[in-house]
C-alpha cells in the first residue's frame, strides 16, 4: 500500500500528497509503538533467555531463513521507497515517507520478541 501510494504521489503530486503523508505518519507511529512493545517483551524474555539486539531487531540467528528474508526484505523495500520518494520531492508532504521504515523495523522486532529463538541465559553464579 505504501509503495503504490508513494510512487503515485511522487509521479503526480497534488491531491494525493496529503493522504500519503497521513499514511506515512500513521505507519511510522505504528512502527514506533511496535518497537516499544518489542522492547518490553524483549526485556521480559531477557530474564530467562540471552536476548540480543541483533536477534531481536534484525532476527540474526533467531528466526527461520524464510521469515527473516520476508521481514527484512519488506523493511528493505520500505527503506528504498521511503528514501527515493522523499528525495524526489524533498520539501513536500512526501518527505514523511522517511518515517515508514519504522513500521517494518517495529514489526520485525515484534516478531523477534514474540517468536524468536534465543539461547537460554547462563545462570548467575555469584
Amino acid at each position: 500500500l505504501f509503495t503504490v501510494a508513494a510512487v503515485v504521489a511522487a509521479a503526480a503530486p497534488g491531491a494525493a500528497a496529503g493522504p500519503v503523508a497521513v499514511l506515512d505518519v500513521v505507519l511510522g507511529a505504528v512502527g514506533v509503538l511496535s518497537c516499544l512493545a518489542a522492547y518490553g517483551i524483549g526485556v521480559q524474555r531477557s530474564r530467562v533467555d540471552a536476548v540480543t539486539i541483533a536477534g531481536l531487531f534484525f532476527l540474526s540467528g533467531t528466526a527461520p531463513a524464510g521469515v527473516r528474508r520476508r521481514l527484512l526484505g519488506a523493511l528493505g523495500v520500505q527503506v528504498v521507497v521511503g528514501v527515493a520518494t522523499s528525495a524526489v520531492r524533498v520539501y513536500t508532504p512526501l518527505a514523511f515517507g522517511i518515517l515508514v521504515p519504522l513500521f517494518g523495523l517495529g514489526l520485525t522486532a515484534l516478531w523477534g520478541a514474540r517468536h524468536g529463538t534465543f539461547f537460554a541465559r547462563e545462570p548467575d553464579l555469584r
